[in-house]
């Protein structure tokens, strides 16, 4: 089986970012990715960045895909950023519902993943090929499991070819997810979203904000070590690594690396696992 890669990048906000997102790329590029994608904030605020980083990407010979988040957004809005990738050759997208704006109380004209993807399907054809995530722990406000999976299953049958999991470090509650949309008749393609461990002060932020669940085992350990920086990466990278290892070895199509515009423990994993 061929598995695939890529990796997430976030927009600089500088040039002096986009130079070194630059260094980050090409040190990632020797693993041949089959794409790199970019992040959009939340209600379209790096609109230009996230083209701009795409472009960067697409000039190396490199290909990439944009996020596009429809809350808080309107038909035309969207529409017009569609145009815009479109017109530049673009042809992959990930589309997600994102999060509110700081400040917005009002949703738009989109409320839901699902309906991003119907809009695309219905103005740009088969144009593009159409990425959208996937929750094996769930969606932290869905209100069951069994809803979590349905939204999942409407975002396909909407025109989505393919998923991207939020990160997780419980490779049975990725397997269960992939098992239990099968059994509804959803087959695409579910590729993992693997997260580094680097600061674990900042992976337990991210994942109690979006519903990742770090093992208890692995936060008692981390936090055993106190400020022990090197024995933190040593065993996140022993961790990720075997997480990615079993993944692959019991069929995952591929993975996809949440790099937070960093090279380093990327590149040791992906050296580790012969990529």
């Amino acid at each position: 089986m061929k598995h695939t890669y890529s990796f997430e990048f976030f927009p600089p906000k500088s040039e002096e970012g986009m130079a070194k997102l630059r260094t980050t790329r090409a040190q990632l590029a020797q693993f041949k990715p089959e794409f790199f994608s970019v992040t959009f904030g939340a209600g379209g605020t790096t609109r230009e960045g996230t083209l701009a980083a795409v472009l960067d990407i697409r000039a190396d010979g490199l290909a990439a895909a944009p996020h596009l988040s429809c809350i808080g957004s309107t038909r035309e809005s969207i529409r017009a950023i569609l145009d815009e990738y479109r017109e530049h050759g673009i042809r992959h997208i990930v589309a997600l519902r994102g999060d509110m704006p700081s400040g917005m109380v009002e949703a738009g004209e989109f409320r839901y993943a699902n309906e991003l993807v119907a809009f695309i399907r219905e103005t740009h054809g088969d144009h593009f090929h159409i990425e959208v995530a996937a929750y094996p722990e769930f969606h932290p406000q869905a209100r069951s499991a069994d809803e979590d999976i349905d939204n999942f299953v409407r975002k396909v049958r909407s025109g989505a070819n393919s998923a991207i999991t939020q990160y997780f470090f419980n490779a049975d509650a990725y397997f269960r997810f992939v098992d239990e949309a099968q059994a509804r008749g959803v087959d695409v393609p579910v590729v993992p979203g693997i997260m580094p461990i680097n600061n674990f002060g900042q992976l337990v932020r991210f994942s109690d904000m979006c519903g990742a669940e770090v093992p208890r085992w692995l936060r008692l350990r981390m936090q055993s070590y106190l400020d022990d920086t090197a024995s933190i990466r040593a065993l996140g990278l022993d961790v990720v690594t075997e997480l990615c290892d079993r993944l692959m070895s019991n069929g995952a199509p591929g993975l996809h690396f949440y790099t937070l515009n960093q090279a380093g423990l990327v590149s040791t994993i992906c050296q580790r696992l012969g990529l």
